[in-house]
């Protein structure tokens, strides 16, 4: 059965389904407490202002069981099946009914922290939360929505069944789940690391989310200089709040600060919380050498070194010293990126985007990153090196083909899937963050 690692792995899987809704700037509204991690990623990711709408469960009298949902409004679904199994009485069930409503409003107050709720009316909004049982508690919110004036609404859960699933599209715009299952099961199931969730980390990541509203990465890009002896590399280091990890690029033709194929996949990155280092492999006199005979460009070794240098570097920022890294190649500098990658632990993904990495084959078997390489499915030669280069790795790999790209990914809608293929790779193997031990191992 698919899993995700926990919630925050959930929230960034699910932002890449969502990212064409960034176009409509969304309210992207969390279901307390479990749907907050997941929303707060979805939130950054979408460059979105992040709330609440607090749900809470119609228990059975004993608090055992769940009869339906009490939304933030007064809006309550109830679950005919459990109503008939449970045969409750109506004085009881409007007791349980009073309870749970009772406890929205008290929630609420407390989670909120004297934050005034985002107006909802006319707006496009995603509701989260980290996956449905029943669905009532889904229901009771969207049913809430549409009496407060949401303009569109689309639910985006972690998990849940295939039937519950069938029944909130009805009631939603549009839904977006990351696993099913045929079955209904405890939404943990679908999760590695299922913590509760506390008030203290809600109100912390409201607090976050309100302090940059609709801000998924830190403002302007910090020039670096990467010193090299007898000479110096010009990069750009963006590193957002929260970062993930950091994603170092190297261009086919060595100079890859100003490529705006990098830049886009760059920006990309940086909306999911990964940091970026755009920068020149060879110096300023190189590139003029480069541009007469066109060798440094194919020297993949000396592009490999310098993709060495920036990483050593970036150990020495206090910025960037304790975070995981991946490589993000291009024609030769997939090569190089994948021969830098050999015996750097703290190299965790390589991406290769049109990239060369047969230029490397000697070296592969000695790749322990894992490998993601993206073809054009118009690029027939290099895709024919690809696969060759794909069955010499021994590490963790995979070959897609993208298609109507070429080369260069020109085509309308290619190089958006290259960066969400590679965003979603370099999520799956950047870890959230590491420990002072872990880096000291590095040194």
């Amino acid at each position: 059965m698919t899993r995700f690692r926990d919630r925050q792995d959930a929230g960034r899987q699910l932002a890449l389904r969502l990212l064409p809704y960034a176009l409509e700037r969304p309210l992207v509204l969390a279901i307390p407490r479990g749907g907050v991690p997941v929303a707060y990623e979805i939130a950054r990711a979408l460059e979105a202002p992040l709330d609440l709408w607090s749900t809470r469960r119609v228990l059975t009298p004993d608090g055992k069981r769940t009869l339906g949902a009490v939304a933030l409004g007064g809006t309550l679904s109830l679950h005919r099946h459990a109503l008939r199994r449970e045969e409750i009485s109506a004085d009881a069930l409007d007791a349980q009914v009073r309870a749970a409503a009772r406890q929205v409003g008290e929630e609420d107050a407390k989670l909120r922290g004297g934050r005034a709720p985002q107006e909802v009316e006319g707006r496009t909004v995603v509701l989260v939360d980290d996956g449905c049982h029943t669905g009532e508690t889904a229901r009771a919110t969207l049913e809430a929505l549409r009496s407060a004036g949401a303009g569109s609404i689309v639910l985006a859960v972690g998990a849940a069944p295939r039937e519950v699933l069938a029944t909130l599209e009805q009631e939603s715009d549009a839904v977006v789940c990351g696993v099913t299952s045929d079955l209904p099961r405890a939404v943990g199931a679908f999760y590695e690391d299922y913590p509760r969730v506390g008030d203290d980390q809600v109100r912390d990541m409201c607090a976050r989310a309100a302090l940059r509203p609709g801000a998924a990465v830190a403002s302007g890009a910090q020039e670096v200089r990467i010193p090299l002896p007898g000479g110096v590399l010009e990069g750009e280091l963006m590193v957002p709040k929260d970062p993930v990890g950091l994603v170092l690029f190297a261009h086919g033709s060595g100079s890859g600060r100003k490529s705006p194929r990098n830049r886009k996949v760059a920006a990309s990155l940086q909306r999911h919380g990964l940091g970026t280092l755009l920068f020149d492999l060879l110096t300023a006199q190189e590139e003029r050498e480069d541009a007469v005979h066109g060798a440094h460009r194919f020297d993949v070794e000396r592009l490999a070194d310098r993709l060495r240098v920036a990483t050593d570097w970036t150990a020495r920022e206090p910025a960037t010293a304790r975070l995981a890294l991946g490589y993000f190649g291009s024609s030769t500098g997939a090569a190089a990126a994948l021969l830098a990658s050999v015996d750097q632990p703290r190299v965790r993904a390589v991406v290769s985007r049109g990239g060369r990495p047969d230029l490397a084959m000697e070296h592969l078997q000695q790749v322990d990153a894992p490998t993601l390489l993206l073809v054009g499915g118009e690029d027939p030669e290099v895709l024919a090196l690809n696969r060759r280069a794909y069955e010499r790795l021994w590490a963790p790999r995979q070959l897609l083909v993208v298609p109507r790209g070429s080369h260069l990914f020109e085509e309308p809608g290619t190089l958006e899937q290259v960066a969400a293929l590679a965003c979603d790779w370099f999520l799956r193997f950047l870890p959230i963050g590491l420990t002072a031990e872990q880096t000291d191992s590095w040194a």
